[in-house]
């Protein structure tokens, strides 16, 4: 006769200790070997034997089985943090083992990457299809509405395991945590650089994802391994044992009560939290393959922005198709329009419309095995700085593991890298092209460039959108827009030609007549800011012209020096600008002279400086545009 365990908890400290219940079918009871083995490498960390007792078990499948404690296992300081396995000897099928996370005691000092394994959507599917057992299958009448976490389950990592196995070879420092340590508040995180969900990670709390959200506004990043992600909403009831996901607002007594907390999907009322704001993508619009999941097989992802740094190293061109095995078998995805052949998000899913589209995978033929839709891989900067990444898919595993594809493979490297960086507002990204590009500037929410006696026009967003035709500019060689009107000049573009004259034209993405307004003499970059116009000389000065002096007495006066520079702008009430040593400077808009402050490196040699709500943009003679934030 076999024997049944549960644990007490799923995840506890190195150096500390785990209580694991049991009971056996004898009614005499039974001797069981215990093994306890490291998950990923299958190593044995501890062999053991206990007499085991019998104990009645509840009728109802739902119900915290209450055996004793069986065992309290003393987990050393040496085990690595990782996922970890109890096995007993006899056993009864799919019910003789547990599952718990070794946590580091140091929490954040030996690595910068946190990886949360997800138990609460392990504990949903345990017990599945019996009736009153499982929430599962989620419209069955007589599914389970509030069941125990303290009973045994069979469920386990599936789509997480190829990850697992990967992170342990990788070479990145890694620690491990439970999903339910994050229902316990952001204080474990604030320790880490980065979290890293995987898998299938399906189930959260409000608790939970508040803890990640707070994360991500304090400057943290997440990245997102997976696919159907924080789709249900539960709760945790009877000081964390009991499990609760109605599925159904008209059962839950919260609703009308405590409308944020009731079980539903998160984009469903009354709770009304699309998923989108956290992860940036969502199942609502995703896909799945449940009658047929060989179709995975044969599915690939194209890429839509291989400019971008997730895919430095690769190799890859848009268009390209690439990660076959590694869209399924639940993917996330975003609304999106197509500009020029380029996807960019609505927003009107509640996707952040700061969201990058990186790769895109149409699977509306899926229909036919359960569920049509799409798959959007992506990248989005949070409010308060952090970086979420989202490969929207169960099956981004696939391409890790034991064989990795060397393309998902640097994928993945490329985001941990970037995302444990302590510093990425100071990092460049690329947003786009911007070929031969002489001059550039942003004004009213548009980024405007000279090139070829072209003037173009595009949106200033990361995403890498084709630039619009709107007139000419003839010789422009600098570009400058205030930030807002003056009583002496509205908002307007200014432009130097290569002549030394001043013009002036409407802000409009459409040919719009330039005016001349007079005269720039040597003056090779512009910038406007603090009620007029500020030149940088071809003779290394800083010079000054008031807007109410346009079309009057007009006098540039030197307020300092500007040696070597090649463009300026101005953001939220700053001067920027590079020189020819791919330095980038700053210094406060004053009429005297002050020093220039270093504040970085620019990428490439740059042909023009633009600046947009705190953020400076760049066009490079490799013909790419990026940005970065101004102040990091």
């Amino acid at each position: 006769m076999g024997v049944q365990v549960y644990s007490a908890k799923t995840s506890v400290p190195q150096g500390s200790s785990l209580d694991l219940h049991l009971n056996a079918d004898s009614v005499t009871g039974t001797d069981a070997t215990v093994v306890v083995t490291e998950f990923v490498s299958g190593n044995e960390m501890a062999r053991f034997t206990v007499h085991v007792d019998a104990h009645p078990t509840p009728g109802d499948p739902a119900t915290d089985r209450g055996w004793p404690v069986g065992f309290t296992l003393d987990v050393p300081q040496s085990w690595p943090s990782g996922l970890y396995a109890v096995d007993l000897t006899p056993g009864t099928p799919g019910q003789s083992r547990a599952f718990f996370v070794v946590r580091s005691a140091e929490p954040g000092v030996h690595a910068d990457i946190l990886v949360s394994i997800p138990f609460p959507t392990f504990h949903a599917y345990a017990w599945c299809g019996t009736a009153g057992a499982s929430p599962y299958w989620t419209e069955q009448p007589d599914r389970g509405r509030r069941v125990s976490l303290h009973r045994p389950s069979s469920s386990g990592p599936g789509w997480e395991v190829s990850i697992l196995q990967w992170l342990a070879t990788s070479g990145f420092a890694v620690d491990y945590c439970s999903g339910f340590d994050l229902h316990d508040g952001p204080h474990l995180l604030r320790a880490y650089q980065v979290l890293v969900c995987v898998g299938h990670d399906e189930y959260w709390t409000a608790e939970m994802r508040d803890t990640a959200e707070q994360f991500l506004a304090a400057g943290g990043n997440i990245a997102f391994l997976t696919g159907n992600t924080c789709w249900w909403q539960f709760r945790l009831e009877d000081d964390g044992r009991t499990f609760v996901c109605h599925r159904d607002a008209a059962e839950d007594p919260l609703t009308g009560i405590d409308n944020a907390r009731v079980t539903v999907e998160w984009s469903s009322s009354p709770v009304n939290r699309p998923e989108n704001a956290l992860t940036g993508t969502s199942f609502r619009r995703g896909a799945g393959c449940w009658g047929d999941m060989s179709v995975m097989d044969s599915t690939a992802w194209t890429v839509r922005f291989a400019d971008h740094w997730a895919f430095e190293g690769t190799g890859l061109a848009d268009g390209d198709t690439f990660g076959i095995g590694t869209v399924g078998y639940e993917t996330d995805a975003a609304d999106v329009v197509v500009e020029d052949g380029v996807p960019r998000v609505t927003g009107r899913d509640g996707t952040p419309t700061t969201f990058v589209v990186l790769a895109t995978a149409d699977l509306s033929d899926w229909r036919r095995l359960g569920q049509g839709g799409a798959a959007t891989m992506g990248v989005f900067r949070a409010s308060g700085g952090g970086t979420v990444f989202n490969v929207a898919t169960t099956g981004w595993g696939g391409g890790l593991g034991s064989s990795p594809d060397p393309t998902v493979d640097r994928i993945t490297r490329n985001v941990l890298t970037r995302l444990s960086d302590p510093w990425p507002a100071a990092n460049w990204e690329r947003i786009g092209r911007a070929s031969t590009v002489t001059a550039l500037v942003a004004c009213e929410n548009t980024v405007f460039a000279a090139a070829g006696n072209i003037l173009w026009a595009r949106d200033p967003v990361g995403q890498n959108l084709v630039w619009t035709r709107i007139g000419h500019a003839g010789r422009v060689r600098a570009l400058a827009g205030p930030r807002e009107a003056t009583g002496a000049q509205p908002v307007c573009l200014y432009a130097v030609t290569t002549d030394d004259q001043l013009w002036q034209r409407e802000p409009v993405r459409r040919d719009a007549r330039w005016v001349p307004i007079g005269t720039a003499p040597r003056v090779v970059a512009l910038a406007a800011c603090f009620e007029g116009l500020f030149g940088a000389t071809a003779d290394g000065d800083l010079v000054h012209l008031r807007f109410d002096r346009i079309g009057q007495d007009q006098v540039w006066t030197r307020v300092g020096p500007a040696d070597n520079v090649i463009a300026m702008t101005s953001t939220s009430g700053r001067l920027y600008c590079v020189t020819r040593d791919q330095t980038l400077w700053m210094r406060l808009p004053v009429l005297h002279d002050i020093a220039w402050t270093a504040i970085g490196r620019i990428p490439a040699p740059a042909t023009g400086l633009a600046g947009h709500a705190g953020k400076l943009i760049i066009s490079t003679i490799c013909n790419r545009l990026w940005w970065r934030d101004a102040v990091r």
